[in-house]
């Protein structure tokens, strides 16, 4: 019997990090759909509910790692302010987790320049997150790792 594992790496270009479910979600979404990527600590299931696809996925793996997989194959809206976005640190808006730091960097090394992370109220966040169209939770412990990323568009080939 052959494991799981060794399915998930046979495709080339295709982070192995990203089962067949999300790859699916990701390649169904459209222009302007957003994509949550959440912490463990993070209402996702009942969240999951009232988003586009009505349901949850699941990466269990640190947020970094789950974002750079994602970022690699999603390409994030260009015509808004607000494609990346982070929930706010709870009584401190301006402070920005590791969590948050490592996403950021994973975004810029995706996208080839600098791209904040927006900031959002938590309870902003909640209500942007429950007219996503998915949301990944993650396996991630530590707090504030909840990110937004509103999906952008691919160009046509030269």
């Amino acid at each position: 019997m052959r494991d799981h594992r060794e399915d998930d790496e046979m495709l080339k270009g295709i982070d192995p990090i990203l089962n067949a479910e999300v790859l699916g979600t990701l390649r169904a979404m459209g222009h302007g759909d957003d994509l949550i990527l959440c912490d463990m600590n993070f209402p996702a299931q009942a969240v999951a509910q009232q988003t586009g696809l009505g349901r949850l996925l699941r990466i269990d793996a640190p947020m970094q790692r789950v974002a750079r997989g994602v970022l690699s194959v999603y390409p994030v809206d260009t015509f808004v302010d607000d494609a990346a976005a982070r929930m706010e640190v709870g009584g401190a808006p301006d402070e920005i987790p590791d969590v948050q730091r490592e996403v950021q960097a994973e975004l810029d090394a995706a996208e080839g320049r600098s791209w904040p992370l927006m900031p959002i109220e938590r309870f902003a966040f909640y209500e942007r997150a429950k007219r996503a169209y998915a949301v990944i939770q993650t396996g991630e412990r530590r707090f504030w790792g909840c990110i937004a990323l509103r999906k952008g568009v691919l160009p046509p080939e030269a």
